[in-house]
């Protein structure tokens, strides 16, 4: 009897957590891995993290010899280009058609690009992949000037390694604070103040009119005319999904591969996880996309469980983390666009050890801490719950969290 077949296209996080779960498993399945890339499937938060500081140089999440060992195929450094959902065929960019019983789509996202004059120029950077952590990261040890165009998590996380470099750091945001769209106003102002304590420069609600330069960068120029001088510009202004795979296949698209509770898409021998999978959560009763390294871990190893044949439901609640300086941070919790919330913060920002929480009629939908790290079961609770809670008891530090109701 022929052994089923299962494909995971994608070299990530949540493509290697799939496979973990396959392999696991047991039974006789033959697993192939394809990704565009060369490197086995890695980590992405190192990336703008250790490896960016010079402190370690892989995010390998297994050794290749782990693949052999569970008689998993890799095909590396080759894109797959079509995707026949009826004929259960794959088809790759060096010609090869590979048949598959069930498939996942791992695919992750890209970066959105700059598009302004001089975008093209040498040394403008983005930080998505292993390649471009490494070339930032050479970029940085040469001490020059940085200039960071969005100050969103991967801007913010870059601003700090390259001050650890010893790089003169200019940040251009057309919000009025790092994170306001993700945060608010209040809090991405504690995020303003941190950076600036370590010697960051901000020009906040402004725009890059265009970069400067012939080859190379040599600045950029602010949509209030000003010049900024950088031999590095890296730019952070968001990603997307990598869709094309499923739109092309005729999958359901909406803000990434629609998926119900089991990752499973509108095609049922096909499933998706991580960056580029929107799903239905059970736990938050609606359908939303997260792109941070938790869904991948969780929602990639679920996956891998469901295309084995396991009952499965992702009611994961949304997880991040980041690492600023000696500031570490978690993140925990929905925020739907448009929910109108109020801001509760307890601690001093001042101090860079509080507590943040955002309630929606007196429900704590999401909730961070910052460098207080015995917290995070106490706060996963009150948001899983939805717990109403007394907004001036939440307040209180030396009230515990589970008497704040």
């Amino acid at each position: 009897m022929t052994s089923e077949t299962l494909v995971v296209v994608g070299g990530g996080l949540a493509a290697a957590r799939a496979v973990e779960a396959m392999t696991d498993a047991g039974g006789d399945a033959h697993v192939v891995v394809v990704s565009e890339e060369r490197d086995l499937p890695y980590d992405r938060p190192p990336l703008s993290k250790a490896v960016l500081a010079g402190t370690e140089e892989s995010a390998e999440l297994h050794p290749r010899e782990w693949y052999a060992e569970r008689g998993v195929e890799l095909r590396l450094g080759v894109r797959a280009e079509t995707l026949d959902p009826t004929a259960h065929t794959l088809g790759l960019a060096d010609g090869t058609v590979l048949a598959w019983d069930r498939l996942l789509l791992a695919t992750g996202s890209s970066v959105r690009r700059l598009e302004v004059p001089g975008a093209d120029l040498a040394n403008v950077l983005y930080l998505r992949t292993r390649a471009q952590s490494q070339a930032l990261r050479d970029r940085l040890r040469l001490g020059g000037p940085v200039a960071i165009v969005g100050a969103g998590w991967i801007g913010l996380e870059v601003a700090a390694a390259a001050r650890g470099h010893g790089c003169e750091v200019t940040m251009v945001e057309p919000q009025e604070t790092p994170l306001q769209t993700v945060l608010g106003a209040e809090v991405g102002q504690y995020f303003r103040d941190l950076h600036a304590r370590h010697g960051v420069r901000f020009r906040l609600g402004e725009g890059v009119r265009r970069l400067l330069g012939e080859t190379a960068v040599t600045g950029l120029v602010t949509t209030s005319g000003d010049e900024i001088v950088a031999d590095t510009v890296v730019v952070g202004v968001g990603i997307t999904p990598n869709t094309r795979l499923a739109e092309d296949a005729g999958l359901l698209v909406d803000d990434g591969i629609v998926c119900d509770q089991a990752m499973r898409t509108s095609s049922p021998d096909i499933f998706a996880a991580g960056d580029v999978a929107t799903w239905y959560n059970p736990l938050l009763r609606q359908r939303v996309r997260v792109d941070h390294w938790d869904n991948a871990r969780e929602g990639g190893h679920l996956a891998g469980r469901a295309m084995v044949g396991d009952d499965v439901s992702y009611g994961a609640l949304p997880y991040f983390f980041s690492d600023q300086y000696d500031v570490g941070l978690e993140y925990v919790g929905h925020v739907p666009r448009g929910t109108r919330t109020s801001v509760v913060l307890r601690g001093e920002p001042a101090d860079d050890r509080f507590m943040a929480f955002w309630l929606s009629d007196d429900r704590v939908v999401a909730g961070m801490h910052v460098n207080q790290w015995e917290t995070i079961d106490d706060l996963r609770v009150l948001v899983r719950e939805r717990t109403v809670v007394d907004p001036r008891a939440l307040a209180m530090v030396d009230r515990p969290l589970v008497e704040t109701t």
